[in-house]
């Protein structure tokens, strides 16, 4: 069952997608899914070639950046930068959806999109403190 939370109208993050949520993606208009889960992560869960078929069968774009603990400066602008050309609403998921959000909030940090405080303040509307990622 999908559980997608909305960050700001282009962008949402999730925990673990399976390969069915992708349809459901796709329904409710999302045009890119940004993987930040390595695979082999945790017995059983979808690799990212599963991920990726889906996403290409229903007609999205879909890109792998995989994070293990906090992102690095280049993992964030690798989000941003995915997100920015994506033309649409984006779907970023790992694990929990922390590494994705924190992606996703470094990238738009580094780059001056939003302050810290906003950042944190769209994070908490998604069930994320991102107060000690971005020091805010």
């Amino acid at each position: 069952m999908s559980d997608f939370r909305t960050v700001t109208d282009d962008f949402s993050v999730s925990p673990q997608i399976a390969p069915g949520d992708v349809a459901t993606a796709a329904a409710q208009g999302f045009r890119l899914i940004i993987n930040h889960r390595p695979d082999g992560e945790q017995p059983g869960q979808p690799t990212s070639a599963e991920i990726e078929a889906q996403a290409r069968a229903n007609g999205l774009a879909y890109v792998h950046i995989p994070v293990m603990g906090r992102p690095t400066e280049a993992q964030a602008k690798a989000t941003r930068d995915a997100a920015a050309a994506a033309g649409g609403k984006v779907l970023a998921f790992c694990r929990s959806g922390t590494r994705s959000i924190t992606a996703w909030s470094m990238g738009q940090a580094q780059a001056g999109d939003r302050s810290p405080e906003a950042l944190v303040s769209l994070g908490a509307g998604a069930g994320y403190d991102l107060s000690g990622v971005l020091g805010a």
